[in-house]
């Protein structure tokens, strides 16, 4: 069976874009952020591979991007390397492949917003901590 790719919404703030990578009940899920690209891979509950790859529309820096995975989606959020510049895209080529949509749930001008995106932040981090201590006990 052919590997599909999974539906991806994106979203733009100040500091970061946020993906989230659509897939329930995922399995094996690796996420690599490089500076011009990420790739996500999983299984889905029928055990179908998904994957996708997408070169930034812009250099971001990796080292301070994070994902973070429910049984809903995997979500990542990947910090600019130029803070407060809007992105017209997610991709580099200005080409939309099919499986990707804007997040207009989330989708808002975020013209002097840094504090409410460092709160979304927030909230994820402290997720993860909350996750992690639930499965140390």
């Amino acid at each position: 069976m052919a590997r599909q790719h999974a539906r991806t919404l994106w979203y733009d703030r100040p500091k970061y874009v946020f993906m989230e990578f659509c897939v329930e009940d995922s399995t094996d899920v690796h996420v690599l952020i490089e500076d011009h690209r990420i790739v996500f891979s999983c299984k889905n509950a029928d055990g179908v591979e998904l994957y996708n790859e997408i070169e930034f529309y812009a250099k971001v820096n990796s080292k301070d991007s994070q994902d973070k995975r429910s049984c809903r989606s995997i979500t990542c959020f990947v910090r600019k390397w130029k803070e407060k510049v809007a992105w017209p895209r997610l991709t580099k080529e200005d080409i939309k492949p099919v499986w990707l949509s804007v997040d207009f749930d989330n989708w808002r001008d975020w013209e002097g917003d840094e504090e409410a995106e460092l709160a979304h932040v927030e909230h994820y981090a402290e997720d993860d901590s909350d996750s992690a201590d639930a499965t140390s006990n």
